[in-house]
């Protein structure tokens, strides 16, 4: 469950391609005057101040087209010339960019405070409400919301063995529904493609802690509530590009479409949970916190020292729900894509599991640090294919020097975290999947390396559920292993191209699901 630095969609070069080409005529002359204006906004800036190192900005666009489909890709090139800390321009917003395992955990570790803010983007204000604590500016308040976020978070999940045991059975639950449903959709040698699959189990682990309620595969409002949640990852990168170009929404064009589809849905979404929230504050009972919206209500509503509105609450549920599903099903959709496509480590994971666990129970949390290969194979997926690739933009809150060159105050900061998994000086051949480097002589997780795997963000902006994410994924991945062998389909090669959005996604993929003669299929 990633609740901070999701990353950062920017589809600069397809959606301005695709823009170039609708234009129409009337428009040129409006645009030639915008360029020239904007030439004289560059010719201006260059004389008054100096410039970090980085590429040559053309007027209006910046560095917009020279993006690409693969933003952190060309951010690590760009690195390369320029070093782990350069400057790029989007439109006429210059942006530092952080590279490098070293450049980045100086900044958000040792400049923790000065790195912890976020940009005063349009369209991050338009998510939970106009008060999300992910997409928030650093202040007092903010510091009170993440608390309450946080605290809640564990209690409900890791904070006693009861709560433990209850998250779980929850995660347990859900696990054995997508065995039965994976071999559902699998009888006969048929092929599928798992991700919706993986996407309702991601989802139905946060209802059941937000609102204390599952909701079956098929059900209306729940399939609704799926779609806004996926189309937000697919929207957010048009908001953000108008955040940097604003007079994109000046005329008709697909960043301006996309860009309102996004607006509208943040309020659908919005409007979701405040229903919700709304139901349990109309049966609320001091005396009995059934899930995480009572709690939240119980602490910023009933408590006697909260700085925070009543509005508050909803804005909490809402970054829980929106982020709390998309990182688990995104790692489990590689998990199983990486499963198929090396099948003798998929062997190699199941004669473990056997040997720990064995064939006639089933796979828990306290396996876990028997199952160490299991361990290495999740943190070399995370590294490997860095989902997470950008976080979400931070900015400056005071002056600060990095590797000897000063940014501004209130810059905006785009952090690489896909370059600091893939830095050839931490590690050996990094564009090789090999689970087996996390492990040492005896067998043992190297702590230092899986600790230097950055998926979740560090500093002041950590993900706050990262640890709640990694015992879902951990569960998700033992259960299945566990129960069922997946194949891949022979028509398809697995290239493991991906889309850029909210998160690195995999193209769709189809597998199938054998029984292993589980204790499942036994019963």
């Amino acid at each position: 469950m990633a609740i901070s630095d999701t990353e950062f969609g920017m589809e600069g070069s397809s959606i301005l391609k695709e823009w170039s080409g609708q234009i129409q005529p009337a428009l040129i002359a409006s645009f030639i005057f915008l360029c020239c204006l904007e030439a004289c906004f560059w010719v201006r800036n260059l004389t008054l101040k100096k410039r970090l190192p980085g590429p040559f900005a053309w007027p209006l666009v910046g560095n917009a087209m020279q993006l690409g489909q693969m933003p952190h890709i060309t951010f690590s090139k760009l690195a390369k010339k320029y070093g782990n800390v350069y400057q790029i321009r989007l439109g006429r917003s210059d942006i530092v960019v952080l590279n490098g395992d070293a450049a980045i955990r100086k900044a958000l570790i040792e400049h923790s405070t000065e790195f912890a803010g976020r940009p005063n983007f349009l369209s991050f204000q338009m998510i939970s409400g106009g008060r999300s604590m992910v997409f928030s500016s650093y202040s007092k308040q903010w510091k009170v919301h993440r608390k309450v976020a946080q605290s809640t978070l564990r209690a409900f999940s890791l904070a006693n063995t009861q709560t433990k045991h209850t998250f779980e059975q929850h995660v347990v639950g859900e696990a054995m529904d997508l065995v039965q449903k994976f071999l559902r959709l699998g009888a006969d040698g048929r092929h599928f493609n798992p991700s919706h699959e993986f996407t309702v189990a991601a989802a139905n682990v946060i209802c059941a802690l937000c609102f204390g309620k599952r909701y079956g595969h098929d059900d209306p409002e729940f399939r609704t509530l799926l779609k806004r949640v996926d189309k937000f990852g697919e929207t957010v990168g048009a908001g953000s590009l108008v955040d940097v170009m604003p007079w994109l929404q000046s005329f008709p064009n697909p960043v301006r479409s996309v860009y309102q589809n996004f607006k509208l849905l943040n309020e659908e979404f919005f409007a979701y949970v405040k229903d919700k929230v709304m139901q349990h504050r109309d049966t609320y009972d001091p005396a009995v916190t059934r899930d995480m919206s009572d709690a939240i209500i119980g602490v910023i509503e009933h408590g006697k020292e909260s700085m925070l509105t009543k509005d508050f609450v909803e804005s909490t549920v809402t970054d829980l729900i929106g982020a709390g599903q998309d990182t688990v099903s995104t790692a489990m959709q590689w998990i199983l894509l990486l499963l198929v496509k090396y099948p003798s480590i998929q062997t190699k994971l199941q004669e473990q599991i056997d040997k720990v666990v064995g064939r006639d129970r089933l796979p828990s949390i306290e396996d876990k640090s028997n199952l160490t290969y299991l361990d290495a194979f999740i943190y070399e997926t995370m590294r490997y294919t860095s989902f997470v690739p950008v976080t979400i933009p931070h900015s400056t809150t005071a002056d600060v020097t990095i590797e000897g060159l000063h940014i501004p105050k209130d810059t905006v900061v785009f952090i690489n975290q896909w370059s600091v998994n893939h830095d050839p000086q931490k590690w050996q051949d990094p564009h090789v999947f090999n689970p087996s480097r996390f492990l040492d002589e005896t067998g043992a997780l190297d702590k230092d390396l899986t600790n230097s795997v950055m998926i979740f963000s560090i500093g002041k902006r950590r993900c706050i559920g990262d640890q709640i994410a990694k015992v879902e994924v951990f569960l998700f991945s033992a259960m299945l292993i566990h129960q069922l062998t997946f194949e891949n389909d022979p028509s398809q090669d697995l290239s493991l191209n991906c889309s850029y959005g909210l998160t690195l996604k995999p193209f769709d993929y189809k597998i199938s699901a054998k029984p292993r003669g589980s204790i499942f299929n036994e019963e």
